[in-house]
């Protein structure tokens, strides 16, 4: 005789488990499976691992609950890393038209269960122009006039089809890549130098930094000048959101100035705050950040000083905290170690969702746990490391020659497993080099140059469901 338990404490119950137990439990009779399947539990199944997921995130996806958007996801976040090198198409577009400085991903991505796919990416060109390549169809698709001045930066929001530009004049300009004209225009008084468009909670918005150490916060699609806040006395080198965007990270790399993360919500919504709410961290000489995937609050920050090169990682968890009637952040130090000396030292770093710093050298790809242990050495020589992508699913190494390695986190595992190699048709001479890294859910792209030749658009498309 089957015992019902009452369904909310067995809802509370079900909540501590994970996807798979979730799965298993289902399997036990009529009433567990209609409890397991319940959309309350899927959808903060859904939440913990992508953050971002809502009504219309599920709408988009055409799914009926939660359940199964997160049995979607998954297989399809997995769908690359089950694939064999045949399974992918082998794609060149030689750029003759100018020196290409940028290429960034302008299409929501995704992969369907019959196999298709689209990305499109977006790049600039020494013409003043920017322009977007599908890459499975392997054209063009559209190219912006000829802008009065060179164009420096590009950044993208995917999810909304925008691209944004800032030139040489310090013109910002809001782009949908499918009308001629810009969507938006506005000006800064000192040169730009950083640039990052993200979808806050409170809408998207465009984060530029000038020369002078300014960061101007616009909103799209009008460009309207949120808010302008000093961040530091020189211009700052790195904008890093956190994977919610409640916390970004302001760094440079110089002795004297130390990296800085400010409260989102303090910069947006300027009626609610009398000042920025931030705090600075004790780690001088960054050269790199990395927010933990997956985790709202959790930084690991890289520097490297001294001769020969000593290399140093701090991993700090951000705080907000209320005092009195203002509102305070604290970024506490929970976990630093040295890297080992190695030849060279580290130029890329990643960071698991369970806290394992990924970081290479010219001939190594090394794992860690954030408090030093070393978990995993991959060697490289004679080839060497020129290009690191590090994403909560895969890791992605290009070498000197232009071929790519793509491994997979483990599921329960702190280690990675290698999936397979990707050669470049077209290997890169002695002195080329590879000036972009991109990856989606279905393509693999490579910005590279011949030496002081032509760039060309290197593009692995996934078009087989494995």
């Amino acid at each position: 005789m089957e015992i019902h338990l009452p369904s909310v404490p067995m809802l509370k119950i079900l909540s501590y488990l994970d996807a798979y137990n979730l799965l298993q439990a289902a399997q036990v009779n009529k009433n567990w499976n209609a409890l397991a399947s319940s959309d309350v539990l899927w959808r903060k199944l859904c939440q913990r691992r992508w953050h971002y997921c809502d009504m219309v995130t599920l709408q988009l996806q055409g799914k009926e609950t939660w359940k199964q958007f997160f049995i979607y996801r998954i297989w399809q976040e997995h769908a690359k890393t089950r694939a064999k090198p045949e399974d992918f198409t082998y794609k060149e577009i030689p750029l003759e038209c100018g020196f290409y400085g940028y290429a960034c991903y302008i299409s929501g991505h995704g992969l369907t269960r019959n196999g298709q796919g689209r990305s499109i990416v977006c790049m600039v060109s020494s013409k003043n122009t920017i322009s977007t390549w599908d890459i499975h169809k392997s054209v063009i698709t559209w190219v912006s006039p000829v802008q009065p001045a060179s164009i420096n930066l590009l950044t993208t929001l995917p999810d909304m089809h925008i691209a944004v530009t800032v030139d040489i004049q310090s013109t910002i300009k809001l782009w949908d890549c499918h009308n001629r004209e810009a969507l938006a225009t506005n000006n800064l008084e000192s040169p730009c130098k950083s640039l990052k468009a993200v979808i806050s909670k409170d809408g998207p918005i465009v984060l530029v930094g000038d020369t002078l150490g300014n960061l101007y916060i616009f909103r799209i699609p009008d460009l309207h000048l949120i808010s302008t806040v000093n961040v530091f006395p020189y211009g700052f080198d790195e904008i890093d959101c956190s994977p919610q965007k409640k916390w970004v990270l302001f760094s440079k790399n110089y002795p004297h100035i130390l990296p800085k993360v400010f409260y989102m919500s303090s910069l947006l919504r300027t009626s609610e705050f009398s000042a920025p709410v931030s705090t600075v961290l004790e780690f001088s000489l960054c050269q790199g950040a990395f927010w933990t995937p997956r985790r709202e609050d959790r930084i690991t920050l890289m520097s490297r000083s001294g001769f020969p090169q000593i290399t140093k990682f701090e991993t700090f968890d951000m705080k907000l905290e209320g005092i009195g009637n203002k509102v305070a952040v604290q970024g506490k130090l929970i976990a630093s170690f040295f890297l080992p000396y190695y030849e060279e030292s580290p130029n890329w770093i990643g960071v698991s969702d369970k806290d394992v710093i990924v970081c290479s050298t010219h001939f190594f790809l090394l794992l860690f746990t954030i408090n030093g242990l070393h978990l995993q050495t991959f060697q490289y020589c004679p080839e060497t490391i020129v290009r690191l992508c590090v994403d909560p699913v895969h890791v992605i190494v290009t070498c000197n020659n232009g071929s790519l390695d793509v491994y997979a986190w483990e599921e329960r595992s702190l280690l990675l497993r290698k999936c397979y190699r990707l050669q470049n048709k077209r290997p890169l001479p002695l002195y080329g080099f590879i000036n972009n890294l991109l990856c989606d859910d279905v393509s693999i792209v490579q910005l590279m140059r011949d030496g002081h030749g032509p760039y060309s658009l290197i593009a692995y498309s996934l078009n087989i469901c494995s």
